[in-house]
């Protein structure tokens, strides 16, 4: 129930945000936009002894509130693949993101943050997650690096960490 009261919080400060960002900033195709993406990575830490290989999607929803900060929201879903004599499992993401573009196209970096719940895992929790991001981008692409860490204690089973790369594609609203 706690850990719901939390991830209840977290959304709730995200959508304030964005909506306070709305408010102040009119919401169009040139500024606001939803980006579908996959990734793949290897897990690192504890979950290697256990899974091989990390695929993914996700879907976001942006809001370019400067011509060089982005903010939104995203949710997923990766699926980490089992080594011999274990199980796979998955981990759903839901969270709120920022990113910063210094140029319209090239270098960005930015941080998804959020409560991964893990599925298929007897009973197993999630946990907060952190994903720093460092990659390129373009008007319709971001290609990126990333780390992800899902934070439990270890009477939890504990971090559920990957590395890995993706890519998102920019899907633009109609004028």
């Amino acid at each position: 129930m706690r850990k719901m009261k939390n991830l209840v919080a977290i959304m709730a400060l995200c959508v304030m945000t964005l909506h306070a960002n709305a408010q102040q900033e009119e919401v169009t195709p040139k500024n606001s936009w939803f980006k579908f993406g996959i990734n793949a990575g290897v897990p690192v830490g504890d979950v290697s002894d256990i899974s091989s290989f990390v695929g993914g999607v996700e879907l976001k929803g942006q809001l370019m509130t400067t011509p060089h900060w982005g903010l939104g929201l995203t949710a997923g879903y990766n699926h980490f693949f089992p080594k011999d004599n274990f199980e796979s499992f998955g981990t759903v993401p839901v969270g709120a993101f920022v990113r910063y573009y210094p140029q319209s196209s090239g270098f960005f970096a930015g941080l998804d943050g959020g409560y991964s719940f893990v599925t298929n895992a007897n009973g197993a929790d999630g946990g907060a997650f952190f994903k720093p991001q460092l990659g390129y981008h373009n008007y319709s692409w971001n290609y990126f690096a990333y780390y992800n860490t899902i934070l439990r204690s270890d009477n939890k089973g504990g971090n559920i960490d990957n590395v890995g790369v993706g890519v998102t594609y920019n899907i633009r609203f109609k004028k």
